[in-house]
């Protein structure tokens, strides 16, 4: 049974931390490349990336609480 348990916790965060790297990794490419055609709205793109950013990683970070929930709550 805690064989069970671990591989669910390891699957929660694992699949869980797919979707934010690589949403993240789409943002600052996305942000690089508006700031490198417009620089003057560099402040505004870098404003947006930012809390996308936030918003992306607290996907990550529900992720890994859920995970711990799995490994410690019995």
């Amino acid at each position: 049974m805690e064989t069970f348990t671990q591989l669910a916790a390891a699957l929660a965060i694992g699949l869980g931390a797919i979707g934010p790297g690589i949403g993240i990794g789409l943002i600052g490419s996305r942000g690089s490349e508006a700031i490198g055609r417009n620089p003057e709205a560099s402040s505004k793109v870098q404003t947006g990336m930012i809390l996308a950013i936030a918003f992306a990683e607290a996907i990550a970070i529900y992720a890994l609480v859920v995970a711990l929930i799995i490994l410690f709550v019995k």
